[in-house]
């Protein structure tokens, strides 16, 4: 007898929003099938994740294109269909061996869901059932508070990757519409709303009812910082008393200014290079600010919004610029202080926390989201010479003594430590790599191999790797970091990598 195939519908993101019926059906098949991009991650199955249990058998099924390009001879259509072919006779395996399959769909299975193409395959030759989910429109709806539909209104649901004059033109009247899909899609579909007359009572809602859930006025919102999981909402206008997103987000706004203690201080790292290196934490950081602070070269990787502030300053002034962060804050406002890479290492937290210690700033919430670091990246680009103890110094002695950082230098070569150097030379400052190439020959062999990395993610990235005795430091500058390695680091024919095992 041939198992049961079920399209069950996980609701838009919270766990509890699962229906007992989905819930139910989850932890009792045998195989639990869900889809993901190449990096892996579901979002379906981390909703479903609180209902599966030991022992059953899953089945991932990778897109093998999302917004990429492909080769196959059929283009995107021709590899989709493929893809859901394969995908088919896979769970037709199970099927015929009379294992019951779960397909999890993010919201509801019939609604721009991957499962109906499962569904179209398969139902004409196995008992298929679908269970109803939450869907995101409704997610969204309730994260607004707002009533999508009244009386004779009529609900228009677009995707985002219509033309933006069809979107503009489908978008005309007065009637409630919800635009999906919109990640890269977002420049259109403002260009839509504003073509439209629309903007202004558009709302952006994102991850509905999931704890990265936001809300906002659409006309807002940083483009760079927008994901797929997101949409525009055109709300109900019979609702008395709520007001369009330009109305509501001024006025909460300014009754958070007036009251002041309300803005905070976010220490966001932006990685080494562009957009590609932050975390979506840091781009949300980022986005949600009033004002952003930092100097002027790191302020200008971050995309203008008219709606916020922008205050550069000179990379000499840590304390200065991190006592006016403040000082913003304790106003009321939301205030984003940038930094290259990580904030923690070399950078801008340990300033603001050290200025935040006065008893004046009390009352302001500070907190450091993460970057990646510039050891990260260019170790990243040769395999793994991190793979072992290692240590970070910099060579700058602007605010500590050479001789603090010979010793520690000359104590790290000892302990035989990896060694990432950072600011490593400057146009008016050379005795310093100088100085640290000589004492690093005394405690490693001419041979150690040494990570040259430039401006990596940048648009003159170069890396290389050298022995330590042929290292040229005259070609070392501050955009250049350093990994030297220990005596146990390799280079093969795959990359560097220090081994972890003695």
């Amino acid at each position: 007898m041939s198992g049961r195939l079920y399209g069950v519908g996980v609701g838009p993101g919270d766990p509890e929003l699962v229906t007992v019926k989905a819930a139910r059906l989850i932890s009792s098949a045998p195989v639990i099938a869900y889809h993901s991009a190449r990096h892996g991650r579901s979002v379906a199955r981390s909703v479903a994740e609180p209902y599966l249990r030991e022992g059953q058998i899953e089945e991932q099924l990778v897109y093998p294109v999302t917004t990429e390009t492909t080769s196959h001879p059929g283009g995107y259509q021709g590899a989709i269909d493929e893809f859901y072919e394969s995908c088919a006779a896979r769970l037709s395996v199970h099927l015929d061996a009379g294992r019951d399959v779960v397909v999890l769909a993010e919201g509801d299975p019939f609604f721009y869901g991957s499962y109906m193409h499962l569904h179209k395959r398969l139902a004409g030759r196995y008992e298929a059932l679908v269970v109803p989910g939450v869907t995101s429109v409704s997610g969204a709806s309730a994260a607004l508070g707002r009533p999508l539909v009244e009386r004779d209104e009529v609900l228009t649901v677009l995707p985002g990757t219509l033309p933006s004059p069809e979107l503009a033109a489908r978008l005309a009247g007065e009637d409630p519409a919800v635009v999906m899909k919109l990640g890269r899609t977002f420049g259109s579909v403002r260009s839509a709303l504003e073509a439209a007359g629309r903007l202004d009572e558009a709302w952006y809602v994102e991850r509905a009812s999931t704890g990265s859930e936001r809300v906002a006025a659409l006309g807002s919102v940083d483009p760079g910082s927008v994901p797929y999981f997101s949409m525009a909402v055109l709300p109900s206008r019979l609702s008395p008393g709520l007001g369009g997103p330009g109305a509501v987000a001024g006025g909460a706004a300014a009754a958070e200014a007036a009251e002041g203690g309300a803005g905070e201080v976010v220490v966001v790292g932006l990685g080494p290079a562009g957009r590609e290196w932050q975390t979506p934490e840091a781009r949300e950081a980022l986005a949600a600010a009033d004002d952003l602070v930092g100097y002027g070269p790191y302020l200008d990787r971050v995309p203008a919004n008219p709606r916020q502030r922008r205050h550069a300053s000179d990379n000499r002034v840590e304390a200065e610029r991190a006592a006016f962060a403040l000082d913003l804050a304790l106003k009321g406002s939301r205030v984003a202080v940038v930094s290259s890479g990580d904030p923690g290492v070399f950078a801008m937290a340990a300033a603001v926390l050290e200025v935040a210690d006065d008893p004046r700033w009390a009352d302001v919430p500070v907190r450091v989201v993460p970057g990646l670091t510039a050891a990260q990246a260019v170790a990243s680009r040769v395999g793994a010479p991190l793979g072992h103890d290692f240590c970070i110094i910099s060579l700058s002695d602007r605010l500590k003594p050479w001789d603090v950082i010979e010793a520690r230098l000359s104590a790290a070569a000892s302990a035989d430590f990896v060694i990432a150097i950072y600011n490593p030379a400057s146009k008016f400052r050379r005795h310093q790599i100088e100085a640290a190439h000589q004492l690093l020959l005394r405690h490693r062999a001419p041979e150690t191999p040494v990570v040259v990395g430039r401006d990596v993610g940048g648009p003159t990235e170069h890396v290389e790797v050298v022995g330590l005795a042929a290292l040229d430091v005259s070609t070392v500058d501050m955009r250049t970091l350093l990994i030297v390695g220990s005596s146990r680091t390799r280079t093969t024919r795959h990359g560097v990598y220090t081994p972890r095992r003695y």
